[in-house]
């Protein structure tokens, strides 16, 4: 059985992506953010929302294990930033139910879904520029930089997949389980 590891950077709905994750049938464990790598025994990694980037712990150093990771909001933002993207204010700000158009029906976490998907998301703070080998995966009419992924065990998404306002969250953590199981 698949084991996933939720990171835990102190955001309201982590406990959520557990759920989510528990409720379809994984073995999945909540672990804070200052968990020493070396003690994490994954098949993959969801890095978790939170409410600063100054509280990831040792989420930087999660990025070097051999594991499929996703990122959610704070997640995918740490994601770019250690990876060498930019991250900055989003001009439209708190959370929103908004339309987010896919770009790559390909995509192993998210092509599932285009060509649109309805979905949660706080644009307080957001990717500017993904890092070298991501490619910008979705867009909305409020962030450039819905979703981003390398195509191969590297994801982010600014929404939030674990919560009922997001039409197909359950498809993504079913396409991020595919991903991790065919690993």
């Amino acid at each position: 059985m698949t084991h996933i590891a939720v990171i835990d950077n102190h955001g309201q709905f982590t406990h959520l992506e557990q759920r989510a994750l528990r409720d379809m049938g994984v073995d999945v464990e909540l672990l804070d953010n200052d968990t020493p790598p070396a003690d994490i025994d994954a098949d993959g990694l969801v890095l978790s929302g939170g409410p600063d980037m100054d509280r990831i712990g040792n989420c930087p150093e999660y990025l070097d294990l051999d594991v499929p990771v996703l990122g959610i909001c704070l997640g995918m933002q740490l994601m770019a930033t250690e990876l060498g993207g930019t991250v900055g204010p989003g001009e439209y700000g708190g959370y929103a139910d908004v339309t987010v158009d896919i770009h790559d029906d390909d995509d192993p976490l998210i092509g599932s879904l285009a060509p649109e998907t309805r979905v949660w998301a706080s644009h307080a703070d957001e990717v500017k520029t993904v890092p070298g080998g991501f490619e910008r995966t979705a867009s909305s009419d409020v962030c450039g930089v819905e979703a981003m992924s390398n195509g191969l065990d590297r994801f982010g998404v600014q929404w939030h997949p674990e919560v009922a306002h997001t039409e197909e969250g359950e498809a993504v953590f079913e396409n991020f389980l595919t991903v991790c199981d065919d690993r």
